[in-house]
Order: C-alpha cells, then sequence, then structure tokens
C-alpha cells in the first residue's frame, strides 16, 4: 500500500506547476466543504486571536488560510523533483549570508523558524548562501520523528532535499555539542511556535491575545554554545512564491538577558501573523494546555520582568 502511495507521490510531484494547483484545489474544495477538516479550531483560533475583527472578516481570513494550507501540502510533495533553479526562484531569501558569516567568526547560528508560508521550503536557504565554503559545517533543522516509519522516512528524505541533514529533538543539545567539540560549526533550524513538552515550563508571553509558553531550548542551547540567532521571517507573494528575511536576533545568545531572544522572536511572529493572518498554521492547537502569566508580568515590560525574575535569588524554608 504505501510502495502504491509513494508512486503516486512522486507521479504527482513531477507535474507541472498548473497540474499541482490543480490538485491543490481540489483538495481544498474536499478539506473545506466537504469534510471540514478542522473547522472547529481554525475559528476558534481567529475568533480568540482576532477579537476586534468581525466575523465576516474572519471568514476571509478562514477560506484564505485553508486555500494557503492546501497549497502549502502540494507545494511540499512538489520538493520530490523540484530543480535547485526552480527552488531558487520561488523561494528568495534575503541577508542568508548571515549564516556564512557566523560560520566565519567560528559560531554556530540558531535559527527561529515558525509554521507560516512555506515552513518545508526554508531548508532551501543552503542555495542562498557558499554552504561549499563550509563543508564541514552541519547545515539542518530539529525534528520530530513521526510514528508512522514509512512517513518518517518520506519527509526526512523532503527535509533533506537541500544538502541539509534532521536531528531528532531527543538528542540536538547532546549531538550539537559533539559537533563543536569538532569544531564543525552548526546552522540549526528550529520550529519554535509549537507549545513546550511537558517537561519545559516553557517563556509565558501575552501572544495573540493569549498566555503563551514559548519553547526554551533554542535559547538554551545557543546560550551554552554561544551561538548567533536569526529569525527567518517568511512573506507570502502569490502562489507558489515567497519571500524569506533572516532577521537578526543576536550576535552571542550568552550575552544576553535570559528570555530576551525568545521574546523577540515572538514579537517578530506576532507581527508577522497580525499583518498577514492567512499563512499561519491556524489548524494547530496552539493553546491546547493553557497556561497563567506570572504574577507581575504585562506586556509593556516583559523584558525587564524576566530579567529581574532571573536574577532574583530563590528563597527555601529552613
Amino acid at each position: 500500500m504505501y510502495s502504491l502511495l509513494g508512486w503516486a507521490l512522486h507521479l504527482l510531484a513531477i507535474m507541472p506547476w498548473w497540474v499541482i494547483y490543480l490538485h491543490a484545489d481540489l483538495l481544498y474544495f474536499v478539506a473545506y466543504y466537504v469534510i471540514g477538516y478542522r473547522k472547529k479550531v481554525v475559528r476558534q483560533n481567529l475568533a480568540e486571536c482576532f477579537p476586534d475583527k468581525s466575523a465576516k472578516e474572519r471568514k476571509v481570513i478562514e477560506k484564505e488560510f485553508y486555500h494557503h494550507f492546501t497549497d502549502y501540502v502540494a507545494e511540499t510533495l512538489k520538493l520530490l523533483h523540484i530543480s535547485d533553479d526552480d527552488m531558487r526562484r520561488r523561494m528568495v531569501f534575503h541577508n542568508a549570508g548571515i549564516i556564512e558569516d557566523a560560520f566565519n567568526n567560528g559560531q554556530s547560528i540558531v535559527l527561529y523558524a515558525a509554521h507560516y508560508g512555506n515552513w518545508e521550503w526554508v531548508t532551501s536557504v543552503t542555495l542562498w548562501f557558499n554552504s561549499a565554503a563550509h563543508r564541514d559545517a552541519v547545515q539542518g533543522q530539529v525534528y520530530q520523528p513521526l510514528e508512522n516509519e514509512w512517513f518518517d522516512r518520506f519527509f526526512l528524505r523532503l527535509r533533506q532535499r537541500f544538502n541539509t541533514v534532521c536531528i531528532s529533538q531527543r538528542v540536538i543539545l547532546r549531538e550539537m555539542i559533539s559537533r563543536e567539540r569538532e569544531e564543525r560549526h552548526l546552522g540549526i533550524g528550529f520550529i519554535a511556535d509549537q507549545h513546550p513538552l511537558s517537561n519545559d515550563e516553557g517563556h509565558v508571553l501575552d501572544f495573540l491575545h493569549h498566555p503563551t509558553a514559548f519553547i526554551t531550548g533554542p535559547e538554551a542551547i545557543g546560550r551554552k554554545l554561544h551561538c548567533r540567532a536569526a529569525f527567518f521571517d517568511v512573506r507570502k507573494l502569490s502562489r507558489g512564491h515567497y519571500e524569506c528575511t533572516l532577521v537578526p536576533l543576536s550576535d552571542d545568545i550568552a550575552a544576553e538577558p535570559h528570555g530576551s531572544v525568545t521574546t523577540r522572536y515572538a514579537r517578530l511572529l506576532e507581527r508577522r501573523i497580525e499583518a498577514e493572518p492567512a499563512y499561519w498554521l491556524w489548524t494547530h492547537k496552539r493553546w491546547k494546555r493553557p497556561v497563567t502569566f506570572p504574577d507581575g508580568y504585562n506586556k509593556e515590560n516583559e523584558l525587564e520582568f524576566y530579567t529581574r525574575k532571573k536574577n532574583t535569588p530563590s528563597t527555601s524554608n529552613n
């Protein structure tokens, strides 16, 4: 069964773009009008994140999101057979040299990404700087292995299409330390808009009108290894065409106040979502595990609040 599915996906991937998007339109009709894929989740998320918008305005965003989401699925499959030249035309990067600058400076770099635009295509950033000059460097992304072995291998193939590697989130710290000891610097992408794992309290911020816990792992790893940090700021220009600007977050995470890099990332992402909301992954149950703001927190003083909180000595009972 999986063999037949694999052949079908490969056959679709070699088709011209107009055929690819014809299938995406069909998928949109089925997902939105026939099965209503997670429509309740999408509507609740949009209502809570944009309380000032009318129901009509949110409905426009909702439909535009489903059109984009089905395009994303089709575009991701196209990675099986897309050429480097076509990828460069369709995913244009600005300031990608920041990765090479980090390597030249003897540093690794933590790259913050999100479920925005086409996040599978951002791995093509390796086409936009002289990666051949840094053959010993490791360029890749952190991923969560899928339970289904066939789909896990399939997505690994897609995500390693542009000479990148995928490192399981379970071993990322150990892997990065090991590579650094070998003097092999890393450019590692983290999809950092997911809710934290149960063993991570997270960094709680006011994000899209919700108390939201952001994962702290990327900043903690970057602090330990004195990494640089940057944000993949993606914009959708038209169907099948994106641009991505690498926005610097820090020249050395270890020199920053605790939580500051995560906070800058969250604010840049929030600004992007508010400007063009249809291209974020609204089917994701981002707030399924509710959190509360720490005492004394507010959005205006968040950087100072977390710096002060980190520097306040804890007390214990004698």
